[in-house]
């Protein structure tokens, strides 16, 4: 029914796919709102044409889902969907105007990214207890390569060893939109990578991957998110555990310590500063707690 009334939905999901080269993930996603987006205008007004949608119409769409209980985030999120979706239109000459422009975005309260406090990293890397086999190796390696790179888990679960640049110690990272970014790798860590990737204990053809179980086959998110999890357990006591704490973590150390934020966004990968800066706030709170405790009026 939507691609009678809708051609134009799988058009802008091409040019997502093909052209800007978003994540399948994404697209899910971009496709999910969209069609609920449809869906409630083919129900509700009999399908009006592209270029007779009107801000209203999203209006009531949106008090729709306010009424479904949907979180600030996750209108937010429909919202920019539908935003990219009405300036593709208008790129495709569809339509002369947007009815996003007088959409307001609802204000959501911004958290502070979870980190893992420095003494707990060290605890995690001095005292805990790594498993003396294959297993217990990789486990070791693939914390220290999240916190000190700051990779997301798919670039990881997806990181070939012609990706590690030895000569440079560095790592070439392939993230969203299979943009590239280069990080520099401490030469002890890129030790223990070498050595870790000439000591595969199986070679399987065609398998490229870096991290690897005992039979040679590519590690899988699930079980990376797991292992992460399961060792942060061990020393901290956030609510969150999961690989992205130790990205918030990498990004938040470096802040702390002084760090260019600019450095720190390319480091990410982040398109935009604005993406990068949240990592600042933890600087202002540590600055303040040193504050508190040093100043005598304070």
């Amino acid at each position: 029914m939507l691609d009678t009334h809708y051609p134009q939905i799988q058009a802008f999901l091409n040019y997502l796919r093909f052209e800007k080269r978003y994540s399948p993930h994404t697209l899910i996603s971009y496709e999910n709102d969209l069609q609920q987006f449809f869906t409630f205008l083919i129900s509700q007004f009999e399908a009006p044409a592209i270029d007779k949608i009107t801000a209203p119409l999203v209006r009531s769409w949106l008090a729709e889902l306010k009424g479904d209980d949907l979180t600030g985030k996750s209108i937010n999120r429909k919202i920019s969907s539908l935003k990219s979706f009405f300036k593709f239109m208008i790129k495709q000459g569809i339509i002369k105007q947007t009815p996003m422009a007088t959409i307001v975005s609802p204000k959501i309260s911004k958290r502070l990214p979870a980190f893992v406090a420095d003494k707990d990293i060290e605890t995690l890397f001095k005292y805990v207890t790594f498993e003396d086999n294959w297993k217990g190796r990789t486990e070791r390696l693939v914390l220290q390569l999240l916190y000190n790179t700051g990779m997301r888990l798919s670039e990881l679960v997806n990181l070939r060893e012609d990706q590690i640049d030895s000569s440079y110690s560095q790592v070439k990272v392939l993230g969203k939109g299979n943009k590239e970014r280069i990080i520099p790798l401490a030469k002890d860590l890129l030790g223990e990578l070498q050595k870790y990737i000439a000591e595969k204990p199986v070679r399987l053809p065609a398998v490229e991957n870096v991290f690897v179980n005992e039979k040679g086959k590519p590690l899988y998110a699930r079980y990376i998110y797991n292992l992460v999890t399961k060792n942060l357990a061990a020393v901290t006591t956030i609510d969150k555990k999961g690989p992205h704490v130790l990205r918030h973590t990498f990004a938040t150390h470096l802040s702390n310590n002084g760090a260019d934020l600019n450095a720190i966004k390319e480091l990410l990968g982040h398109a935009s500063l604005a993406a990068t800066q949240v990592y600042t706030h933890n600087t202002i709170e540590k600055l303040k707690d040193v504050y508190k405790k040093a100043h005598p009026k304070a």
